[in-house]
């Protein structure tokens, strides 16, 4: 039997209910020599949606993420780099966000709240009011509050200054109960990716029933060419790029365009094929997948690779577009031309999890085998691994502190790297 994506959110919804949460957050510090025993990714299916791309063939076993590290950092750090752990169970950490002397960690056991000064956590999860599921995809903070994407339950807003939450669902206006990403544009407008479309709310107006706007498939006759959505980035001049399973698209002032691996996107399955070791391929699972993979002559293709399915996404400074593909490597496009990485140049895998621009707009790649800082004249990449300190190999969020430090999350916990000289 197969399951749509809003079966498993009931699914997902109900487990998180009756499933404990457990946390040892805290500062961890030894000699990294060697990677972790058993790093690497989360298992196909666990925590997950079914319709989700499953993450790897290893499962990492309870307990065995490293501790801490201290070790130099290749091309990245001059000097020894003090790398700290924070565990978070088994668990993946797909968003992180720094505000202040807080780290808001995004969890598949709901959302931490760790203090930098005090070395102390708190939990939020679904046992509070307006944050109905345990799996956190986005966090970001806007206008004060904090906004959180979950896997089935919609999107909950944290108001810090009351301490109370609230929920938005599709009783509201939101298009799916997935929610992958949200953005205030410089219009004041709040746009949010979800699992069936994307949402529009002028001028982040959420209460107000008449500001919410869908934008699928249907109504912007395939300019959207998919209503699964996993990332949104605004571009220059207040245009739009949305991450989508069949491409990319684009927005601007009310005309939809979009580009798909026939144009460019993605590097072709003969030049990566070698370097994808895993077979588990989503479309094995889900029929929406398999029609994918049909649709552009890939059935035959049974290992996790689809150069039209863009995981991660970013705009950098000069307006140049970046997206991240599943087994096809980082696409790089400039409105015009498609060049396309892979570890043919340097990049340690080919699936790629997260995108991050740092604050001088440096280009870090998240990966399955490890995390990867496009060198600045683009001539390759520099590459960190669990064997250097980061937690796990697989990379899937990032953010930087004001004293210069990098926090790094992958399953199982988060590594911060002291800026340099500390």
């Amino acid at each position: 039997m197969k399951l749509d994506h809003k079966t498993w959110a009931i699914i997902i919804f109900l487990m998180g209910i009756v499933v404990a949460v457990s946390y040892t957050v805290g500062r961890k510090q030894a000699t990294v020599t060697a990677p972790a025993p058993g790093a690497g990714v989360l298992s196909p299916g666990t925590k997950l949606p079914s319709n989700h791309p499953p993450l790897s063939s290893s499962p990492v076993p309870s307990g065995q993420a490293m501790d801490a590290a201290t070790a130099v950092a290749p091309g990245i750090a001059n000097k020894a780099s003090r790398f700290t752990h924070f565990r978070v169970g088994n668990r993946n950490v797909k968003g992180l966000l720094i505000d202040g002397d807080y780290v808001w960690i995004g969890t598949s056991g709901g959302v931490i709240r760790y203090d930098i000064k005090t070395d102390s956590h708190k939990v939020f999860d679904n046992k509070i009011d307006g944050l109905i599921s345990n799996g956190i995809f986005h966090i970001s903070k806007i206008d004060g509050k904090l906004y959180v994407g979950t896997y089935g339950g919609g999107l909950s807003v944290y108001d810090m200054d009351a301490d109370s939450w609230k929920n938005y669902n599709i009783p509201d206006g939101l298009a799916d109960q997935f929610v992958y990403d949200v953005h205030k544009t410089a219009n004041g407008d709040l746009w949010i990716a979800t699992w069936s479309g994307t949402n529009r709310v002028k001028g982040g107006r959420l209460d107000d029933p008449e500001s919410w706007t869908t934008f699928d498939v249907d109504n912007t006759a395939g300019g959207l060419p998919n209503r699964w959505v996993y990332a949104l980035e605004e571009g220059r001049n207040g245009s739009l790029w949305f991450a989508t399973e069949e491409g990319l698209a684009h927005y601007d002032h009310g005309q939809w365009q979009n580009w798909k691996h026939s144009d460019g996107l993605g590097a072709p399955y003969d030049l990566v094929k070698d370097a994808i070791k895993t077979t588990n391929d989503p479309a094995a699972a889900s029929k929406h997948h398999a029609q994918n993979k049909q649709d552009q002559g890939l059935q035959d293709v049974n290992v996790a690779y689809n150069p039209n399915y863009i995981i991660s996404l970013k705009v950098d400074a000069k307006g140049v577009v970046w997206a991240g593909t599943w087994g096809a490597g980082l696409a790089r496009f400039d409105g015009h031309t498609w060049k396309n990485y892979t570890t043919a140049d340097g990049l340690p895998a080919n699936h790629i999890f997260m995108l991050y621009l740092d604050p001088s707009d440096q280009l870090w790649v998240g990966t399955n085998h490890g995390l990867a800082r496009m060198k600045a004249d683009g001539s390759g990449f520099e590459v960190l691994t669990a064997a250097d300190g980061l937690f796990a190999d697989n990379v899937f969020s990032m953010a930087h502190g004001q004293d210069g430090s990098m926090w790094v999350g992958s399953f199982g916990g988060v590594a911060r790297i002291a800026a340099s000289g500390d």
